[in-house]
Order: structure tokens, then sequence, then C-alpha cells
């Protein structure tokens, strides 16, 4: 595991404006911070790289928040640090978050000097009145603008994000926005249902009575629909939430596929940066604070502000490895990746289990892969906790 090439996630902790069903680290309204934000991110890369011995980076993602609220000075310094305390391999893919109310050709062509060669377009939607809905700051007219923008600067591999499920929410509006999306003709997708987060504006709307609880039977049909159309429009259903482009690789997923979120669903280390940033090296997991102006002053003392660890016991890395893999819907968990890992077959390890899941028809088991059936992707969550120790098997220490 520690010799594999690493992941690196840098967080950028703002906003121009927080979206109302938002619970993600950030913040709106915080530009005063930007330029010590800037130098102390820069900082923590740079040196915890260099303590690492410049290790290799097979892909790194900028995500927020909202990246392209920063200055393209911001962002010239940030990957100057990366380049300063890691090894991008030649094949890195660079991926950046983008707001199509916060872009313009400047920025766009900041992060292609930069070195990014894939953008995540956070456009949700297509419809003007759910854009309103959702707190967005674009119009649909806007996201296709960015879109074009982002082509002159010479991004080919673009994701695009939308959500579904939205209280009331239309069929024939979904499949509106879907076949916008698919005008496009972005290398990838995801789609997320929308879900009421505790302590969001949208949690207080719904305990109001102001909004309708999203309805989980008109997600799952919006789902299913968007399954149909994707892939009549030739994109392979790689992961629960993604689409992509591409004929299949040796690996068995779609070229466009995105490589830095698989190193989440194989279970392989990473290394995160910023406010709440995550971090895991096959053995243990941590987080940093997610004070903004907490993390800048540990980082100008020279510390490294971590705010939890957790030590990760043996059968909670099969666990995860189980419950993350799973989500790649094609692939699955392959049986031989396992026993190489892990000394064990899983069969013999989740016997019982993988017994009931493939009785109800959740699980398809064969003699090279475990993968969930299309009905096992509609009850995802309750597949994968099948697979977890009850007692999660950490010993976690608050510091």
């Amino acid at each position: 595991m520690a010799s594999l090439p690493l992941a690196l996630y840098l967080h950028i902790p703002f906003c121009q404006r927080k979206c109302p069903y938002c619970d993600f680290n950030t913040y709106a309204g915080q530009e005063r911070l930007y330029d010590a934000y800037v130098q102390a991110l820069s900082r923590a890369v740079r040196e915890d790289g260099e303590r690492r011995g410049h290790p290799r980076v097979r892909s790194l993602f900028l995500g927020g928040g909202t990246p392209t609220v920063l200055e393209p000075a911001h962002l010239r310094a940030i990957f100057a640090a990366v380049r300063e305390g890691f090894r991008l391999q030649e094949d890195a893919e660079i991926t950046s978050e983008a707001n199509p109310g916060t872009v313009d050709q400047s920025r766009f062509q900041a992060l292609r000097a930069c070195g990014v060669n894939r953008l995540s377009m956070g456009v949700q939607s297509f419809d003007d009145e759910e854009l309103r809905f959702l707190g967005r700051i674009h119009t649909a007219a806007e996201a296709e603008q960015a879109m074009q923008m982002a082509r002159r600067a010479g991004f080919d591999n673009i994701n695009l994000d939308l959500i579904f499920g939205l209280p009331g929410q239309r069929m024939a509006t979904w499949q509106r926005t879907l076949d916008r999306a698919i005008a496009l003709a972005p290398r990838h997708l995801s789609l997320y249902s929308l879900t009421v987060e505790p302590d969001t504006p949208l949690a207080t709307w719904v305990a109001r009575g102001q909004v309708a609880e999203p309805d989980p039977d008109l997600a799952a049909d919006l789902y299913e629909l968007a399954g149909e159309r994707l892939a009549a429009a030739g994109y392979h259903q790689y992961e629960i939430s993604n689409w992509a482009e591409g004929p299949l690789e040796a690996d068995g997923l779609p070229r466009y596929a995105c490589r830095h979120n698989l190193v989440y669903w194989r279970n392989e280390p990473y290394l995160g940066y910023g406010p709440g940033a995550h971090s895991y090296d096959g053995r243990r997991r941590w987080s940093t604070v997610r004070s903004v102006p907490t993390y800048i002053a540990a980082v100008e003392r020279g510390e490294t502000p971590i705010d939890f660890q957790e030590n990760i016991s043996p059968e909670l890395e099969m666990g995860e490895t189980m419950m993350l893999g799973l989500r790649l819907v094609g692939v699955g968990v392959s049986r031989q990746d396992f026993r190489r890992r892990f000394g064990r077959d899983v069969a013999d390890v989740y016997q019982a289990e993988l017994a009931e899941l493939a009785a109800r028809e959740l699980l398809e088991i064969t003699a090279e892969r475990v993968r969930l059936t299309p009905a096992g992707r509609l009850l995802g969550n309750e597949v994968f906790a099948a697979f977890l120790p009850d007692e999660e098997g950490a010993d976690m220490d608050a510091i």
C-alpha cells in the first residue's frame, strides 16, 4: 500500500454563496482570508511533501467549496507548492472543481497553465427554477456558456455534477436536464440524490413544513430514468453515482472514469490538505481542524493541525474495502485482489453475509468477483452495512 503513488486532495473552503443543502466545510464572505489561506495551504503541502521524501502522485483533486473563487495568482501559487513538495507523474489526473457562476476565461486558462487536465463543473440542473431552489448563483444558459469557455481553454475531460430528487421534481424536467447535459457531450457525469443534511437551511425548511421532504420513491424513478438515458447516449455506469465515456479499459472501467475517486473506492492511500481534509495510509486515518483561521494559525506556527485520528483494524480495513469496492457497479470487488491484499478469500471472510445478500438478489457472486445487482444498487447502503464490524474495529483518539 505505502509504495503506491499517492492521490492528493486540496481543499478550498470558500464559496461566493453557500447552497442551502450543503453541509461541506465551506464558508461564504471570507475574501479577507484568501491570501493568508493560500499561503498556509501552499506551505502545508510543500513542507509535508518534503518531509515524506517527495512521493510520487498519480492524481490531484482541487475541491471545495469553489476553487474558482480564487484569483489566477492564488491558483498558480498552490500548484507551484504541489510541484515543490511532490513528484507528479506525467500521466497524473489533475482535477479542479469549478462553479459556472464563478468562472471566466482567465481562470480556465490559469487552470490549464497550472496543469489541470480535468474539470468537474457543479451544474446541478439545467432548469432555472430548480437552480433557484438549490441556491445556485448561475443559470442554465450560464452553465452552457461555462462549458464553451472551458473547451476554448483546451479542456476536453469535463465532468458535470447533477442533483435529482428535489421535492416535487417532475420527470419531464429531469429528462430535459439530462438531455441538455448529454447535448454538451461531457466525458463524465456524476448524479447525486438530494439529501437533507442536519444543520442546513434545507433541514430547517423541511422541519418547519416550508418544503416537502424528498421522496425516495421519486428519487428511485428519476435514477432509473437517468440510467436509461445515459446508457442510450453511450455512457457506461461504473459507480453508483457516476457515468463515463470511452471504451472499457483492461481494468473493466471506462477510459474517462475519475481516476482520483477510484483511489477512494479501492480503499488506497491518499493525503488531504486544508481544513477538514481527510487522509489515509492503509492503517491510519486522520483529518485536520475544520476552522479556517485555526488551520492558518497552526500552519504558520509550523504545526500539523490534526483534529482526530483513527487506527484501522484488519477487520475494518476488509469491511471498508468491500463497502467501497461494491460501489463500482461494473467490476465490484475482485476476489483475486482481495486475496492478494488480505491473504483470505472474500467468501471465507463473509460467508454468511454473502449468502444472505445473494439469496435476496442484491449481490452477484462469481469465481472472479462480487458485485451489486441492479436491485442491490437501489439498496446499496443496506448492502454496505452488512460488511462493517459492529464496533467498526477502530480506536478513536481525539487530539
